[in-house]
């Protein structure tokens, strides 16, 4: 069994290969100062390309979720959405450094996002079926902190490989082959290492019935769930929580790099240096905690995950010392990968046998609904007061109210019981 879970778990460290190096750091880059008419434009233009993605899956995967709970295998689920990013991911060689790629490079990445995104609906909805709930606090960890070292992988073969100078390989620059190289660079990373999870983690038996009766009843089923919300009080009350902390893990991403440029003076070699080392304890952070998770329950590891995030943001907010933005900067790390990887066991857990694509498609929801409240939050406030740390400090905000409404979660072996 060890290496269908393993199989299962290397998914996370693929998927990553497409976040990191190409909606976070590479291909963003290269968007915004190379191929749109200036940064400035670039930018509002890939924010609102991410938040269109976003939306797409967070409205759809709702929607699909009953569809396949339904149908009953998810990998096929998995593998559409997975090609689906491939595809477009190799297809951002072809984005030349001009602005006649604009549209073409901003439709390619939001296919690409909608791909890696939705697959994870359904990759998520098979742990349940792989371990028993006294486990799955650990796996659902380690998935994730593999997640955080494939990216950071796969982003740092990219710098070397081809980027850099000298690099590996020797592209031509006059057109940045060096950078477009890291589309397919990419797209063969995710296709590579997510095929253990095509070839040895198994899937639900399927139900045979047809795909348009699968469909009705789909959205049958999502119209029922919604006229008995009631049913599922906790888990509604459980994807609020969700909602605020992971707008605040998504504030503090968006605006990290900018909070420690403009506070604290870090170059941008330092801020890349201080991303780099952010993943690197967040990862560590998912693979330790994952064993708490499995010991004290997965609503106990978010609640203290939040405390961990808490309190060095408030050192952080109120130190004027580079040093000390350091040490409490990576040690709010260790915490960013728990929070996240206990709250998918959590779910996991409770969710219903037969909703649970439907669930992981309302988790999704939970993460982009309202993704776009704590930047505009910290913009604003930020302009008003005229000072970063009184922007940033919705973000703590953000981390109290979702730990406030966590309280009133029961435990995951407190629900299984009651159902």
């Amino acid at each position: 069994m060890r290496r269908e879970l393993w199989s299962w778990a290397l998914y996370d460290w693929a998927n990553n290969g497409f976040f990191t190096p190409i909606q976070t750091f590479v291909f963003a880059a290269y968007f915004a100062g190379a191929v749109a008419a200036n940064p400035e434009t670039g930018t509002a233009l890939w924010g609102n390309m991410l938040g269109i993605a976003g939306l797409t899956v967070g409205l759809g995967g709702p929607l699909l979720g009953p569809v396949a709970d339904q149908h009953g295998r998810r990998k096929p689920w998995v593998a559409a959405f997975t090609l689906l990013c491939v595809s477009a991911t190799a297809l951002l060689w072809f984005v030349r450094p001009s602005p006649d790629c604009v549209w073409f490079a901003l439709v390619l990445v939001c296919l690409g996002t909608i791909g890696a995104e939705a697959a994870m609906i359904f990759y998520n909805a098979m742990l349940p079926d792989l371990v028993s709930p006294q486990r799955m606090g650990r796996w659902s960890g380690w998935g994730w902190g593999l997640g955080y070292v494939g990216g950071l992988t796969c982003l740092l073969l990219a710098l070397f490989g081809f980027i850099q100078e000298p690099a590996w390989v020797a592209l031509p620059r006059t057109g940045a082959e060096h950078i477009r190289s890291i589309g397919p660079f990419s797209a063969l990373w995710y296709l590579v290492f997510a095929l253990p999870l095509f070839l040895w983690t198994p899937d639900t038996a399927g139900s045979g019935r047809p795909f348009t009766s699968c469909m009705a009843s789909g959205f049958a089923q999502f119209r029922a769930s919604l006229r008995n919300v009631r049913a599922h009080k906790h888990i509604v009350r459980f994807l609020v929580a969700r909602m605020l902390y992971n707008d605040g893990l998504t504030t503090m991403f968006a605006f990290g790099g900018i909070y420690a440029a403009g506070t604290f003076g870090l170059s941008t070699q330092e801020v890349i240096y201080f991303g780099i080392g952010l993943n690197i304890t967040a990862g560590l952070g998912a693979v330790v905690f994952a064993w708490l998770d499995d010991r004290v329950g997965a609503r106990a590891t978010i609640l203290l995950s939040l405390v961990g995030l808490i309190v060095p943001g408030l050192v952080i907010l109120v130190t004027r010392s580079q040093a000390l933005f350091w040490i409490f900067g990576l040690l709010l790390g260790i915490f960013v990968g728990p929070v996240q990887a206990s709250s998918r066991s959590w779910l996991a857990r409770v969710a219903p046998e037969e909703l649970r694509a439907q669930m992981f498609g309302l988790f999704a929801l939970s993460g982009k609904l309202t993704s776009f409240a704590g930047p505009l939050l910290v913009g604003w406030i930020t302009l008003l007061a005229g000072s970063q740390r009184m922007g940033m400090s919705t973000v703590i905000m953000m981390y109290v109210l979702g730990a406030l409404v966590m309280l009133g979660v029961p435990r995951a072996d407190q629900m299984r019981s009651q159902g």
